[in-house]
């Protein structure tokens, strides 16, 4: 006897044009890279070009984007009915006794097997369409922060450039000072080593300006940055979230997801118990018999069968008992989730007030004093009043109360991205506020 299985899907392998992208149509790097360069302004950018770059060219995000595109395939895939199967069972080779039977065997799924496996996949969807949501929030915080790092690294680079100048100021002061016979010459040394330690100090603000400009590049694959400057006025703090976070809490993208993942787990629950009542295959066909001694011709008999699996050794229990299980600790991670994100929350909000209080106060009561006292023992050195060590002192002072308080402002923005990042901003949302500093 032979027996020949023909399944039919060989019959039916066309692709929906929806999923039938190929290499040919991806995006390989070297193209990623040029294109981003091109799109990439080649004089100031501004915080929304930049937001507009990376969604566009961030590799990361079309990666989450092709993963969401996968879990549509999968849940065409899961609602796809079993294919019938061909059977052709030949018995006695012999031409004068030989039994032909041709039949189609389709496979039953019962216990709602179908509906279930199409409710977990539709569920890995919606997982693949948070995480989607999740990684443009993570990208936005990310480029707005390093915007800002740009931004301070910009002005660090200038308070530098103007220290130097007035170090440059202070040692001719110091040098006609020493010429007029008014000095020691230790004071014209003492200001040179100054002098030197300040430009020591512009190396480092150039080499930081340089690698913040590429952090930010590298948001939409352009290893070698085109743009010149980043254009936006960094003194502009953000606002205090603090009341928003409270109704924005919910909707975090970190919850969303634990709590599709407790579905998706509960749906490979109900598969598994699904999977538990056996199915059944029906079968129909027909019986060519060879004719007996004394009759002209064969006949033709119809072939009806009924075959269900006997669920003796195999009850699916292991499987069952491991979904549940899987399914309480989802559970359980989501209930960490939100214990973890409630203290991220509240220390990115501390941050934010504190960044913000410290730089107010800068900007209220210390930079105004620091500039009058530098400009008065300036003042002073050059008509002799004061020592080369006091006017020093007072330019050092200024020079450290403008670096707190840029820190400060770079600190409140950066405490703002991160509330945006854990919090989501659902979906298309504004760019936030960074208007054009005035030129």
């Amino acid at each position: 006897m032979r027996t020949l299985f023909v399944p039919l899907a060989v019959m039916a392998l066309a692709v929906p044009p929806a999923f039938s992208q190929t290499a040919a149509g991806s995006n390989p790097s070297p193209i990623r890279h040029a294109a981003a360069a091109t799109a990439e302004p080649a004089g100031p950018l501004d915080l929304r070009s930049a937001l507009a770059l990376a969604l566009r060219f961030n590799p990361g995000l079309s990666s989450a984007s092709r993963e969401r595109e996968a879990s549509d395939a999968a849940v065409l895939q899961a609602g796809a009915w079993p294919n019938p199967v061909f059977d052709a069972q030949v018995e006695d080779l012999r031409r004068g006794s030989r039994t032909t039977t041709l039949q189609l065997n389709q496979p039953i799924e019962l216990g709602g097997k179908r509906a279930a496996r199409v409710t977990a996949a539709e569920r890995a969807r919606d997982q693949a369409a948070s995480a989607l949501l999740a990684r443009r929030s993570e990208l936005r915080a990310s480029a707005i922060t390093l915007f800002f790092e740009v931004l301070a690294a910009q002005e660090r680079l200038r308070l530098a450039q103007d220290s130097v100048g007035l170090a440059e100021a202070a040692t001719r002061a110091a040098a006609n000072r020493v010429a007029a016979g008014k000095v020691s010459p230790l004071e014209e040394s003492r200001a040179r080593v100054a002098e030197a330690g300040i430009r020591v100090e512009l190396l480092q603000a150039e080499g930081a300006l340089r690698s913040a400009r590429q952090q930010l590049a590298a948001l939409w694959s352009n290893p070698n940055p085109r743009f010149t400057q980043a254009d936006g006025a960094l003194d502009r703090l953000p606002a205090d979230a603090a009341a928003d976070v409270v109704g924005r809490l919910s909707a975090a993208p970190v919850l969303r997801q634990a709590r599709l993942e407790v579905e998706r787990r509960r749906a490979l629950s109900e598969l598994e118990q699904a999977r538990r009542v056996p199915d059944v295959t029906v079968s129909l066909g027909a019986k060519r018999v060879p004719a007996d001694e004394g009759m002209g011709s064969g006949r033709n008999q119809v072939v009806v069968g009924l075959s269900v699996p006997l669920p003796i050794f195999d009850t699916n229990r292991g499987n069952v008992a491991e979904a549940l299980s899987r399914e309480e600790k989802a559970r359980d991670e989501l209930a960490a989730a939100e214990l973890q994100l409630g203290a991220d929350v509240a220390q990115a909000t501390e941050r934010l007030r504190s960044a913000r209080a410290t730089a107010l106060t800068l900007q209220r009561d210390a930079l105004p004093g620091a500039e009058a006292a530098y400009k008065a023992a300036a003042r002073g050195f050059e008509l002799g009043k004061f020592s080369f060590l006091e006017a020093l002192d007072a330019q050092r002072t200024l020079f450290q109360v403008r670096n707190q308080h840029l820190l400060a402002v770079a600190d409140a923005h950066r405490a703002a991205a991160e509330l945006d990042r854990l919090l989501g901003t659902g979906g298309e949302e504004e760019t936030p506020d960074a208007a054009p500093a005035a030129r």
